[in-house]
């Protein structure tokens, strides 16, 4: 397969693919349209010549701050025609944060998609004077009366129809080098300021070829759903492997529309966090729960017989027993269809998951159902994967064999330390903390704790900033215990307290509406969220679900106090990242007092 830098290979494609369709996006008026290769290819020039017309330079950074538009790849990839370098931010970032990355990187353009992303950028440009110009990717959005300078994408894009811009853009073309930087992905910043990371053309490619020796299952017949952030590295690493491979995106704007998009466009891929199957997941055990009789042990058979048949057998690379590929067809056909078919997800091939820790449960019961996801582990630093599920042979407990041509060796405090040609080139501006973060022998530090099994699998344990020591000198791996609370599909979000605690306490974000049904079914007081948590009863009930799910803990891992909160952490509060990370020192800071209040004598 050939391999091409990012600035070129969407004209290659072009050239090979020509009008069949390389994406798919909504229109103004909520209808799907298509955007052939061809079309694509004209339109990333088009906007390439807009941006030598404005005398963006190779090596300069560009901004953009959007959701996911057509129009956001087609920025990309004219700034890479430039040998320009890319900076995204996520369209829910505030000013301030908006601000320190356009400093930080010295943004002089910046693309912005929707009224929010305008909004907030014409006041940071207020602010400050690196920042120049703002182009609006949509129409619709209103313009500030006094705002002179900016301009919308399809009003910029003509000004580049010229013979000297095309001609500078075609010179640019030629001088491509795999070492051109081609994004700085500025971290989320749970611990502190963000920092970015630079990744050249040469990782993006041999992201793409280590992928290619791995998903052997992977077509051009495919059809991908773009739904994570474009800011994301795991959605755009992917996103650009797709379009490597000729497969068609189906770019998803909003993300509340998720659900309603997965019905309409059924894609055969997608990427995504542990949060969205958790969600289904959940979403599938009520349905479970409500039913009764010969129908819910239908449900029950067809799990057993689908784990029974892709794990036991098919997965260890065994022949069924004719009996159960009988039973599995049949199920196949029928209840897994259903369930996939209400979901949007009934012709899937094969869904990447990443981002966070994956309950082993909900893992083993989406593949039992014939949902195949790929489970990874990565980083922006490492340009996404290190680390996935073949697509037989993996290991539930794990998240993946590591990825060809990719090393990766335990350092101490059992640190993944990682090598490989996918590996940043370093910290944007901070050679400092590039320098700490590389071993001597040239390994990058994860910040993960984890060990490697025999067959060259990681099994992950916690991040290692993370890990606590109570009071009395053991210590705890937070995430792996949020994760095992989190497979409850009552509890919604859970912060697990004890550094240097005498025990493991949490804070619970429950589902109130689940929680609501069952006060109203045992007629206690529920009127308002605050109502609902203060209630013992209600307390009480969901500690003891908590009891049964860390069954199998040390005592000292176990949660011995909990507290219900009546509104959820989120990112406007700092308590979350871009990315719905728990911010950890934030969250101690907010709820002082109710972590004070459980270890109380």
């Amino acid at each position: 397969m050939a391999y091409y830098h990012l600035g070129e290979m969407i004209h290659h494609q072009a050239e090979k693919y020509k009008g069949r369709t390389a994406l798919k996006y909504l229109s103004s008026e909520g209808k799907w349209m298509q955007m052939s290769w061809e079309e694509l290819s004209g339109k990333i020039m088009q906007t390439a010549r807009a941006m030598a017309e404005l005398q963006i330079e190779p090596e300069e950074n560009v901004g953009i701050y959007s959701q996911n538009m057509a129009k956001y790849l087609i920025t990309d990839f004219a700034a890479y025609a430039n040998r320009a370098v890319m900076v995204p931010m996520y369209a829910t970032a505030s000013p301030s944060q908006v601000e320190y990355i356009v400093n930080d990187a010295k943004i002089r353009v910046l693309f912005v998609g929707e009224q929010f992303q305008y909004n907030n950028a014409y006041k940071v440009q207020q602010e400050c004077p690196v920042l120049e110009k703002i182009i609006v990717l949509d129409r619709n959005v209103v313009l500030k009366p006094e705002d002179k300078s900016s301009i919308y994408f399809d009003d910029f894009i003509a000004t580049g129809d010229n013979s000297e811009s095309l001609a500078l853009v075609n010179a640019r073309l030629r001088h491509l080098h795999g070492g051109d930087l081609a994004t700085i992905i500025y971290t989320s910043g749970t611990t502190g300021e963000p920092k970015g990371v630079m990744l050249t053309h040469d990782n993006y490619v041999q992201a793409f070829i280590i992928h290619d020796a791995r998903l052997n299952q992977i077509s051009d017949k495919d059809l991908s759903m773009c739904f994570l952030p474009l800011t994301h590295i795991f959605e755009k690493a992917w996103t650009y492997y797709c379009l490597h491979r000729g497969i068609t995106v189906a770019v998803n704007r909003d993300p509340t529309k998720i659900q309603e998009t997965l019905r309409q466009i059924r894609p055969t891929l997608m990427s995504n966090v542990p949060r969205f199957w958790e969600k289904v997941y959940d979403g599938i055990q009520q349905k479970i729960e409500k039913s009764s009789g010969i129908l819910k042990w239908l449900f029950e058979d067809s799990v057993r017989a689908g784990r029974k048949h892709n794990l036991l057998y098919k997965n260890q690379g065994k022949r069924p027993p004719i009996g159960n590929t009988l039973k599995f067809f049949l199920y196949r056909q029928t209840i897994f269809f259903l369930i996939k078919r209400v979901v949007g997800i009934d012709k899937g091939n094969f869904f990447p998951v990443a981002g966070a820790p994956l309950s082993d449960k909900i893992n083993e019961f989406m593949q039992s159902i014939d949902v195949h996801l790929i489970y990874g582990y990565g980083l922006s630093e490492t340009t996404a994967t290190v680390s996935c599920f073949p697509d037989t042979g993996f290991t539930i407990g794990t998240v993946g064999k590591v990825m060809p041509e990719v090393e990766v060796k335990i350092g101490p405090d059992n640190e993944i330390l990682v090598k490989g040609r996918t590996v940043m080139k370093g910290y944007y501006n901070e050679p400092a903390e590039t320098a700490a973060v590389f071993t001597e022998d040239g390994f990058f530090r994860t910040g993960d704790a984890g060990r490697l099994t025999d067959n060259n699998e990681i099994v992950l344990t916690d991040r290692i900033k993370d890990l606590y020591k109570t009071s009395n000198g053991k210590y705890i791996a937070p995430q792996m215990i949020e994760t095992r609370m989190s497979e409850d599909r009552y509890i919604d979000q859970i912060a697990v307290i004890g550094d240097e605690r005498k025990f493991v306490s949490a804070l619970i974000v429950p589902n109130y509406e689940l929680l609501k049904q069952y006060a109203l079914e045992h007629q206690l007081p529920c009127e308002t969220n605050e109502e609902l948590v203060g209630n013992k009863a209600v307390h009480d009930y969901l500690f003891g679900r908590i009891e049964l799910l860390q069954a199998q803990f040390t005592s000292y891992e176990k949660i011995k106090k909990i507290t219900l909160l009546p509104q959820p952490f989120t990112l406007e509060s700092g308590e979350l990242t871009n990315t719905l990370k728990l911010r950890r020192k934030i969250i101690l800071q907010h709820y002082a007092d109710e972590i004070g209040k459980m270890y109380e004598e």
